[in-house]
């Protein structure tokens, strides 16, 4: 049975939907203001594999992946320019432009990481009319209050009749004695309250009529309302970044009790950081690298440009719990591995059965079930597809035999695993057939005449044409069976 480390209980707890054969599902997804960076990558592609496992098991499972757009605030306080709408008023753009043209690159780098979309990809701005009606209960319920305007949520009232800080682990005299008061906030009862809805300055591009004023709403108020109405008041799993645990999963605890009277989420889920040196990768640290130079190598920290796939690998590598630290050397080391499983693949379509094995298959199918059951445990899968590729390997080089129940319990291993639930794509040459059949054509008549050299003991031109492919970039293989190739 699938077990989930709950953020809420902080252990792993076996999955149990709410409602049998369905789950309900909500990811925060990116603010579209900027390209997609590695650190936009990981929860994406975690939530991906949790996307498809569960789809593996048989659920059928309802993704909510939210878009946070443009008219709110800045995400670590009430106060400061929308980011969309600073960017427009510097570009002379509609923030809606900027929206659209960042969400349009957005999905471009998630369809070349062969991330799935999502079953509702729901825009908070399109969603402003139901944020309204939500701070409407919070209202009633007694905890909020209006002022100058804008709304807020009054944590110490809160706290004395549930308990504010339970996801985080915080304790709310503590963050109150830490927690200076800032500029503009003294509209607040609280430096901890948090808005529900501001009031607009005349310089704020979106803006939106409500019972209070002419304003927008606050940062966390959009996955509350959008979690509800698309997934209902109770659903199976809410996931993010870490960096989204406190605040803003910690006020969508509070804001969901205080409007619907009990909590709405039994699993809060959340990926590990990606670090730059021990340093979180993100815009507001100036130091991350988009997606797109990664793809085209183009960042001065880069050696090289890295394809989609070795980068779903590299964050696959990791236990998604786990940080993440980049640098070149760990890119391309997963470059290598997975090329090496990407071979053994390629290696197993084309074995030929033998009457019997000689040696003896593990049962990888359930050793790969058992780990992706253990929270995701994405590394042992890929650990398992190793030692499955090197069964492989000895049947290509004439060392092992293998059955044709043996190889094509071995295919449905790597084609459940590696293609369907861990999403890897390995290149098909199909389209550009003929170049590559003349490609491949050219290479292996170099291999023949190298071949024709060693026989006749000519070590000059055998080792001339492989040190010149070599610096090309080929990799060859003298075997038992001849000479295999690749480039890279």
């Amino acid at each position: 049975m699938l077990s989930l480390y709950n953020s809420l209980s902080r252990f792993k707890q076996p999955f149990k939907p709410i409602h049998e054969g369905h789950v309900g599902m909500y990811v925060c997804g990116p603010t579209v203001y900027g390209d997609a960076h590695l650190g936009h990558a990981r929860p994406a592609i975690t939530f991906d594999v949790l996307f498809r496992y569960l789809r593996h098991l048989g659920y059928k499972v309802r993704y909510v992946r939210n878009i946070t757009d443009v008219g709110h605030l800045e995400h670590d306080a009430d106060s400061g320019e929308d980011k969309i709408a600073k960017k427009a008023r510097l570009e002379q753009l509609e923030p809606m432009e900027v929206v659209q043209f960042y969400l349009n690159r957005y999905h471009h780098d998630m369809e070349a990481l062969n991330v799935l979309p999502p079953s509702i990809e729901p825009h908070a701005s399109g969603h402003i009319i139901e944020q309204i009606e939500y701070i409407k209960k919070i209202l009633d319920a007694g905890y909020a209050y209006e002022s100058c305007g804008s709304v807020y949520f009054d944590v110490e009232k809160y706290n004395r009749d549930h308990k504010y800080g339970k996801l985080s682990g915080r304790n709310i005299e503590d963050m109150l004695s830490t927690t200076r008061a800032l500029d503009g906030q003294d509209e607040k009862r609280n430096p901890l309250d948090f808005a529900l809805w501001k009031k607009a300055s005349p310089e704020h591009i979106m803006h939106w009529p409500s019972p209070w004023s002419e304003g927008f709403p606050g940062w966390h108020l959009e996955c509350s309302t959008m979690g509800q109405k698309y997934l209902g008041e109770k659903f199976d799993i809410h996931g993010g970044g870490l960096d989204l645990l406190f605040p803003h999963h910690e006020c969508e605890i509070a804001q969901s009790v205080a409007a619907q009277g009990h909590e709405t989420v039994n699993y809060w889920v959340h990926n590990n950081m990606i670090t730059i040196e021990g340093t979180k990768m993100g815009k507001s640290y100036n130091n991350f690298i988009t997606l797109e130079q990664f793809f085209d190598g183009s960042h001065p920290l880069l050696e090289k440009a890295y394809s989609p796939m070795v980068i779903r690998f590299f964050i696959l590598q990791a236990h998604y719990r786990s940080t993440v630290d980049f640098s070149n050397a760990a890119l391309q080391a997963a470059e290598k591995a997975l090329q090496k499983i990407t071979d053994s693949y390629r290696r197993l379509q084309n074995l030929q059965p033998a009457g019997k094995s000689n040696i003896e298959v593990p049962d990888f199918l359930t050793a790969c079930q058992e780990a992706m059951d253990d929270d995701l445990n994405t590394p042992q899968v890929i650990a398992q597809l190793f030692e499955a590729s090197k069964i492989i390997n000895s049947a290509t080089d004439g060392s092992a035999k293998l059955s044709k129940e043996d190889i094509d319990r071995l295919k449905e291993v790597f084609d459940m695993f590696l293609i369907d639930i861990l999403g890897m794509k390995i290149a098909d040459d199909s389209e550009n057939a003929e170049a590559v059949k003349a490609y491949e054509g050219a290479v292996d008549l170099l291999m023949e005449i190298r071949g024709n050299a060693k026989a006749q003991k000519d070590w000059t031109t055998s080792d001339l044409i492989r040190n010149k492919l070599t610096e090309l970039g080929f990799n060859i293989k003298d075997t038992k069976n001849g000479v295999e190739w690749r480039l890279g």
